[in-house]
């Protein structure tokens, strides 16, 4: 039973941790706006969410894997959808020739 109650916690905290992602997914993929965006820090918040899928998976902790697998999905589409504007961006400058 304790051990049940533990993982539930886990589970509403990544669930919550997860969402706090959705404003930003939008911003960048609905709005297509990156401004002050730092890539370094979202490939450093990937790198710790990494290591701590790991570390999920070796103490068999369902709840720390769930948060992590959907935490990574999350930023790596965010650093995708970042990337892809600001090569655009980057395209157009060249062919408006500014």
């Amino acid at each position: 039973m304790q051990a049940l109650l533990i993982e539930t916690i886990g589970i509403i905290a990544g669930t919550l941790g997860v969402l706090a992602w959705v404003p930003q997914l939008r911003e960048v993929w609905v709005e297509k706006l990156h401004e002050g965006i730092s890539l370094p820090t979202f490939w450093l918040v990937s790198t710790a969410l990494v290591l701590w899928l790991i570390y999920g998976i070796l103490i068999g902790s369902i709840s720390i894997i769930f948060a992590n697998v959907a935490a990574l999905t999350c930023i790596l589409s965010l650093i995708v959808g970042v990337i892809r504007l600001r090569k655009a961006e980057a395209q157009d400058g060249a062919d408006t020739g500014s």
